[in-house]
């Protein structure tokens, strides 16, 4: 890569290990004594352990969790000038004590701080919050979300209920008064006190959660739509993190088709859904659909406002990476430029581009 890029997903290692010294010492004691009390692992997964066999650092430990390793197989690779970091641990959003799920999430916001965030300037972080316990959620937030180094606030898509409800308003004003974007990053369906990873049910298969996906993120955007989210906090964005990217052109048609009929329903939503997409979500690239000929990629780009609303994302170290050279087809340089800096810079307030080739 000789032109610099923005990452929007980058998996630092936070694993329970690592955040422990940073949760209360009563929580340390629990843990100890009866475990970590998280959900998660219904599926296997792909890869090693889920992630890339070379991700792993020589001395040990979990993928992703060596800066070293994470710098030269990819950030410098890659000529990565931004790289923002959404972490592991999901599986605390899917658990019940509010407390301790608010507390997990403190030690992970802690623990990237000074860990990662204070070792290389490219990075930036997202604040973990206990979406489950939107008040406590939201002194997250406040906590930590003027710290010019957070650039987000990341929950799993798995939920009890979609994000559009007013029962999550305290996170959503919270974002506003610190302008940051409340991404939902894939994870968690089905597992914990969250929803089932389907409306028909539980799968039984990875390859099943993984293709229920679009449908679960689907759900939160005609909530957030429908709902009146973007009524009632104008300046939101929302970005739909590791889903897939191109099943959003039909879903956005159909929302369009059926406002037309049902829009007496909904008399806040005063413009149509697509224009709320275009205006308030952004979408990340990871993993990235393969259509049958570029006509038909085309098309779709252009009926989800890619130039505007879609940013790359790696997913390192997962098994699933996508190689900042090689994942994407080939574009036309403005859209390139946008979908690997622009976008991106222009939502998270990054500076333009510094270095256009690698070092």
């Amino acid at each position: 890569m000789k032109r610099s890029i923005i990452d929007c997903d980058i998996h630092q290692g936070t694993s329970l290990d690592a955040i422990k010294p940073y949760l209360p010492r009563a929580y340390q004691e629990l843990i100890k004594q009866y475990g970590p009390a998280l959900p998660g692992g219904m599926h296997f997964n792909g890869g090693v352990g889920g992630r890339m066999a070379d991700s792993y650092p020589e001395g040990g430990g979990s993928a992703g969790s060596d800066l070293a390793l994470m710098q030269k197989q990819h950030l410098n690779r890659y000529n990565v000038e931004y790289g923002i970091l959404t972490g592991e641990g999901y599986a605390i959003h899917a658990n019940p004590n509010y407390d301790y799920a608010a507390a997990y999430c403190r030690a992970i916001n802690e623990y990237t701080i000074e860990h990662w965030l204070a070792q290389d300037s490219r990075l930036r972080g997202s604040v973990f919050i206990a979406k489950q316990a939107p008040q406590l959620a939201a002194q997250e937030i406040d906590r930590v979300g003027g710290r010019s180094d957070m650039v987000q606030v990341v929950v799993s898509s798995g939920a009890t209920i979609p994000y559009g409800s007013r029962h999550y308003d305290p996170i959503y004003e919270a974002c506003v008064r610190h302008n940051l974007p409340f991404t939902i990053h894939v994870g968690l369906e089905g597992e914990g006190i969250n929803g089932p990873h389907t409306g028909a049910g539980y799968v039984t298969h990875y390859i099943e959660q993984r293709c229920a996906r679009p449908a679960v993120m689907g759900a939160h955007l005609a909530s957030f739509i429908f709902d009146g989210v973007f009524e009632r906090f104008p300046t939101l964005r929302v970005v739909l993190q590791e889903a897939g990217v191109l099943w959003l052109a039909p879903f956005l048609w159909k929302l369009d088709q059926e406002w037309k009929g049902l829009r007496v329903q909904t008399p806040w939503v005063r413009k149509k859904p697509s224009e709320y997409f275009r205006e308030h979500v952004r979408v990340t690239t990871q993993p990235f659909e393969e259509t049958p000929n570029r006509e038909v990629l085309d098309h779709l780009l252009d009926s989800i406002y890619a130039k505007e609303t879609l940013m790359f994302c790696s997913d390192y170290p997962h098994w699933d990476y996508d190689s900042p050279s090689q994942a994407l087809p080939k574009f036309e340089a403005e859209l390139w430029d946008n979908i690997y800096y622009q976008n991106a810079a222009k939502l998270y307030g990054l500076p333009p581009r510094q270095t256009e080739e690698i070092k």
